[in-house]
């Protein structure tokens, strides 16, 4: 079940906060809470039954586990426990996750270096391995840390479960989570919560419907011809998929934060504009905030962080991001995209430490670029497409202008009707939407700043745009809101709801 579908939107999203609200309202709070797990579950389920025993057993287990931590740590023995079970809980979840995710790449790598002939298993990838394992990873190793305590099995099953960000995040935390599900006002609607999730999903819903499915399109045809795509038509294709995956990813960001106001529940601002990032640092501290934290708390701080000299903080930071990129899936097509970031937070860091600065205009530039050309990689089938892109890009198939290059340039040129156009035919209208994605990458503040999730940046120096779009349950704000959810629904409604990106991870 998508979120942006007509099953989610008008049945499963208002039955399951309806419901939550009378049972709390009817004073019975762990059915309201029993009934969020098993609407979760059947969320879940939705997508492939089959799985959903594996995410059962992979809470029991964790829970189990978490509970031996507590208790050892209340009879003295925690130490044993840190070196016994929190070692084992890790090796559980890693297994299960490099299991299904893993087997068949590894295998088939197996069997390409040494002429092996192992049969590979295909397994279907779990929906959302990724991040619940990731999240009860968390909760152990905060565990064994004294920093997170869960006794009952029903709440411990509703932080891991709640459908809001089950399938694609954000990667909370414990601590972060059921503070808010146990506080007694968040157990009845509050009219300024839902006013603004409404804003938000419906924000998020016009991102995905109205431009990422737009750039899916235009992204799908160039990276389809990689080896064919001259100078402008590289671009064009790069482009699209840049962003189609920001607007992809900040539409489930704000429909997950929108649903779980519904509940009254604030999720961890996970997207903040990251293509207006001036270094690569600053990108990751926007883009994927929560695994970007979880990254840092769980594997850099761990492998030693900056605490053992240069050379070994840049060790650790080229294996941190190496190991992100494979998380993101079993190609080597990830890997080498974890690679580059790596390697480009490692020279940022060097040039940080020998006191370099660059313009933020052109820090900007070399940012932008530098992820525009990565995403290529991350999107790609395999390598060979992916440079077949890159080729492109840098002029080495040809300069020929695209169709609605050609047409754009006899408007102005006076070589009319001499311009050739390219092979692939990118839609004239691009260049309106390249227009609407400007002021909102570079003029207009992240819908989390919008909301009020975050505050302002003191970069930020646009006063009077910042006081008005500064979201208040008034008229104004609910005929923007209206508007958003009327259109996205006019467009969805007349094509089948597409997957978002994050999906696959």
């Amino acid at each position: 079940m998508l979120f942006n579908s007509p099953a989610y939107i008008f049945l499963f999203l208002p039955a399951a906060v309806l419901l939550y609200f009378l049972l709390n309202r009817w004073r019975f709070g762990f059915a309201a809470s029993a009934w969020l797990v098993l609407a979760s579950l059947f969320f879940y389920g939705c997508w492939n039954p089959a799985h959903l025993p594996l995410l059962l057993l992979s809470i029991i287990v964790n829970f189990a586990l978490g509970t031996m931590l507590q208790q050892a740590g209340r009879s003295g023995k925690f130490g044993l426990a840190r070196r016994v079970i929190l070692p084992f809980g890790i090796c559980f979840n890693l297994g299960l996750l490099g299991y299904y995710k893993y087997a068949d790449f590894f295998l088939a790598n197996f069997n390409s270096l040494l002429g092996a002939a192992l049969p590979l298993p295909q397994l279907a990838l779990p929906l959302a391995i990724s991040f619940f394992t990731f999240q009860q990873i968390a909760y152990l190793v905060d565990c064994g840390r004294e920093n997170a305590k869960e006794y009952d099995f029903l709440n411990y099953c509703l932080f891991v479960t709640f459908f809001p960000q089950l399938v694609a995040g954000p990667i909370v935390h414990h601590q972060e989570m059921m503070p808010q599900f146990a506080r007694l006002r968040n157990r009845l609607p509050a009219p300024r919560n839902m006013a603004l999730g409404l804003f938000f999903f419906s924000l998020g819903l016009f991102k995905k419907v109205w431009i990422a499915d737009q750039f899916s399109v235009w992204a799908g045809t160039g990276f389809a011809a990689n080896n064919a795509l001259t100078f402008f038509d590289a671009w064009g294709a790069s482009l699209s998929y840049t962003f189609q995956l920001y607007f992809d990813f900040s539409g489930y960001s704000d429909m997950a934060v929108g649903a779980a106001l519904f509940c009254n529940i604030v999720l961890p601002v996970n997207f903040d504009s990251p293509y207006q990032a001036a270094s690569i640092q600053d990108f990751w501290r926007r883009w994927h905030i929560t695994l970007s934290r979880w990254l840092r708390d769980y594997l850099y701080i761990p492998l030693g962080g900056s605490r053992k000299g240069l050379p070994r903080t840049c060790l650790n930071l080229f294996v941190t991001f190496l190991l992100g990129g494979l998380w993101h899936g079993a190609g080597w097509t990830f890997v080498l995209w974890g690679g580059l970031h790596g390697a480009a937070l490692v020279v940022h860091r060097l040039w940080q430490e020998r006191g370099l600065r660059l313009p933020v205009v052109l820090g900007w530039l070399c940012t932008f670029l530098f992820v525009n050309a990565s995403w290529v990689i991350f999107r790609a089938a395999n390598l060979e497409d992916g440079l077949g892109v890159l080729k492109g890009m840098i002029g080495l198939n040809g300069i020929v202008f695209s169709a609605g290059m050609t047409q754009l340039l006899e408007q102005i040129s006076p070589l009319r009707g001499q311009l050739t156009a390219g092979t692939l035919l990118l839609p004239g209208e691009m260049r309106w939407h390249l227009l609407a994605f400007a002021a909102v990458l570079f003029l207009l503040p992240n819908s989390c700043r919008i909301g009020g999730l975050l505050q302002n940046r003191p970069s930020e120096k646009n006063r009077i745009l910042r006081r008005v779009l500064r979201f208040r349950p008034n008229l104004g704000w609910a005929v923007l809101t209206g508007l958003l959810f009327s259109c996205a629904l006019y467009r969805m409604l007349r094509a089948a709801p597409s997957e978002f990106l994050y999906f696959n991870f």
